[in-house]
């Protein structure tokens, strides 16, 4: 087994190793980014919204800012490497992002299954980037947080697919426009001192004849982008035979991929040809609400060594742990850590044998 990756590529993930790292190896442990809003949150925003209520906009505010502590906090008990504020101030992965660029509108609710909504915007004129989406929302994370913060951004290629559009001659002219406007956000986020930035892409795996698009969605996000920042691409559900290796040339440092709640049986699909960037490995099932004990885990984290050695390997849910009870989602994180932590020291003793040596954090 090779490590191909970038010297910039491994420099940038090596970044978010604690100083105070107990184990020789290192397994990098996060999550992809959306997380149970706490019930009071849902209630805030319901008094928010009616006009009856003595309920303004700064004691909504300071609901969604409790919120993001409160979860941030949350993920450095479970002890994670890199947290996320849990998106507490997103509605939906869509309609947060529409709100905020030009060139979008809403016009109701549409369903997507069974009683379920979803707001699906229209783009009814040229899209254009306004003022940041996210650099509040990250300086406020990384000032009540610990630990690095990833920040997670609905690709354009997602933003596109779904949103209804009126105003482009196709959806991937539509998708490189609002790409650009991503990597004009990265731009400000950078700036704001971000360093670990995923960008999801969900409709990717669903259509996996638009792989081009998504490249070329890819090159113009990442262009400019430091070396010292890691970018990363989340891709859940689908048939990942349709994508693979074909993703391996996207400008992206590692690859965010749901393998947990189909029990694996995708992963001869990494095997040929060999895979040469960074994976996150979903190793706890976003769609059970049962904790996956430790030794399961850790039979699911051995499953990413046979794809990368440990130093290209983080962990992670397999998506975002929103519809879960909290105390589930909390319990996957805690036991995929007390995981990867044990997995490590099995690598340090040689109890388990992959076909590479530790990376110290000086290297």
């Amino acid at each position: 087994m090779s490590s191909e990756v970038s010297d910039e590529s491994r420099n940038a993930r090596n970044q978010f190793r604690p100083d105070d790292h107990d184990n020789d190896h290192f397994i990098l442990t996060t999550v992809v980014g959306s997380y149970p809003k706490p019930k009071w949150v849902d209630r805030a925003r319901d008094l928010y919204n009616d006009p009856e209520a003595d309920f303004d906009e700064t004691a909504w505010n300071e609901a969604k800012d409790d919120a993001c502590r409160l979860i941030t906090d949350e993920h450095e008990r479970a002890g994670l490497d890199v947290v996320v504020d849990g998106e507490m101030r997103r509605n939906e992965m869509v309609e947060f992002f529409a709100h905020r660029i030009d060139g979008y509108e809403f016009n109701g609710p549409v369903k997507v299954w069974g009683h379920n909504c979803f707001d699906k915007p229209s783009v009814v004129n040229e899209v254009e980037y306004d003022e940041s989406w996210l650099v509040d929302e990250y300086e406020f994370t990384k000032e009540v947080a610990e630990r690095p913060v990833k920040v997670p951004i609905t690709g354009p290629y997602t933003l596109a697919s779904w949103s209804f559009n009126e105003a482009y001659e196709d959806e991937a002219s539509l998708a490189y426009d609002l790409a650009d406007l991503v990597n004009e956000e990265i731009e400000k986020l950078v700036d704001a001192g971000a360093r670990y930035i995923q960008i999801d892409e969900p409709a990717l795996a669903t259509t996996p004849d638009d792989h081009a698009i998504v490249g070329e969605c890819l090159e113009r996000i990442a262009d400019g982008v430091p070396d010292d920042v890691y970018l990363g691409l989340h891709v859940c559900y689908g048939d990942y035979s349709r994508i693979y290796p074909e993703i391996l040339d996207f400008p992206v440092d590692e690859f965010d991929l749901e393998l947990a709640n189909g029990d694996y049986d995708q992963l001869d699909v990494f095997r040929d040809p060999e895979f040469t960037a960074n994976l996150a490995l979903g190793v706890t099932d976003a769609h059970t609400a049962e904790v996956e004990t430790v030794e399961e885990i850790k039979a699911n984290i051995e499953k990413g060594l046979e794809i990368v050695p440990p130093e290209q390997l983080t962990v992670s849910p397999d998506c975002g742990l929103k519809l879960l009870p909290r105390e589930v989602a909390y319990g996957k994180m805690e036991n995929m850590v007390t995981a990867a932590r044990e997995i490590e020291a099995d690598l340090d003793s040689g109890k388990i044998e992959v076909g590479s040596a530790p990376v110290s954090a000086d290297d």
